[in-house]
């Protein structure tokens, strides 16, 4: 029988797998009904599907752990922040950018939460994860060379590192709410309060809604499900058992995954600069996992009995 640590450890690594194609796919789809869904009806939509998925979920777990007051602030910054701000920002980031550059840009978030974990929550500096985050960052450097060139827009570049701002002060913001609170509560509650905000655009959604193509609109459905409900749920178990850190280090992985499915699904592809870009990504997640391969060696030597 698998040992609980041992399956605690492939549960985790199953969450993060689920969560990176979760959310790659989503660049694709958000690209895919830009021309057909607004930035503010896609969001609304997205979030409108996601809330249901999960307050149904919520409602046959039954558990509720009655929020701090504290608590509730925190929850009320985290669902504006990454699923309105972030949303908005996204969406109408892509209707300027293709999915690869989009994916690349939001991964600026990694270094700030890395930066800001390790001194606001206590989870250290590993001088791994600092070499592999500075590495990655000079793939995103990369990206902000091809806007001189006009090869990229400058508004679709500002908007996707608002997301990517909104994204970090949500992950840093969600680390402490899920120490008490369940990680289903803390994702149905930021849901919902994201939709709630993003009610203003339910007249664009309907109006859109009704004349777009069916295809446009099973993409929205799909996006409130798999990246949003799915993927977050998965987020959250993982964060949860995971330093914050370390875990959003591995959504380098993101982009490189967007782009490769960017090219034959879309026939969008990045401009040179920005495919050099995300192979510094790449390098720089295999960077931050160093010292975990590196520390793991020790502890399972210490397991091993004695023969």
């Amino acid at each position: 029988m698998v040992h609980a640590p041992a399956r605690e450890r492939i549960l985790v690594l199953a969450a993060v797998v689920v969560t990176l194609l979760a959310w790659a796919s989503a660049f694709l789809v958000i690209r895919a009904v830009a021309p057909v869904y607004d930035p503010g009806a896609l969001t609304l939509g997205r979030l409108l599907v996601a809330a249901l998925a999960l307050g149904a979920v919520q409602l046959l777990r039954g558990t509720w752990v009655r929020p701090t007051g504290r608590e509730w602030w925190l929850l009320a910054l985290f669902g504006v922040a990454w699923f309105l701000v972030y949303n908005l920002a996204l969406n109408a980031a892509e209707h300027e950018l293709d999915p690869g550059t989009a994916a690349l840009l939001v991964n600026v978030a990694p270094l700030i939460v890395a930066l800001v974990a390790g001194g606001l929550l206590g989870e250290g500096f590993p001088r791994w994860l600092i070499v592999g985050a500075v590495v990655a960052f000079g793939g995103i450097a990369l990206i902000g060379l091809a806007t001189a060139s006009g090869a990229l827009s400058v508004v679709g570049v500002v908007l996707a590192l608002v997301a990517a701002v909104t994204y970090a002060i949500a992950v840093l913001v969600q680390k402490p709410l899920l120490r008490r609170l369940p990680a289903l509560q803390v994702t149905f509650v930021g849901v919902a309060i994201g939709a709630a905000g993003s009610l203003p655009w339910s007249g664009a959604l309907l109006e859109l809604a009704v004349a777009a193509p069916a295809a446009a609109t099973v993409g929205v459905v799909y996006l409130g499900i798999v990246p949003t409900a799915v993927a977050f749920l998965a987020w959250a178990y993982a964060l949860r058992r995971m330093p914050a850190g370390r875990l959003v280090t591995t959504t380098y992985l993101v982009p490189v995954l967007a782009t490769a499915a960017a090219w034959p699904l879309l026939g969008e592809v990045p401009p040179p600069l920005a495919l050099l870009g995300g192979l510094l990504c790449l390098a720089g997640v295999a960077l931050t996992r160093l010292p975990e391969r590196a520390a793991s060696a020790p502890r399972l030597a210490q397991r091993s009995p004695s023969r």
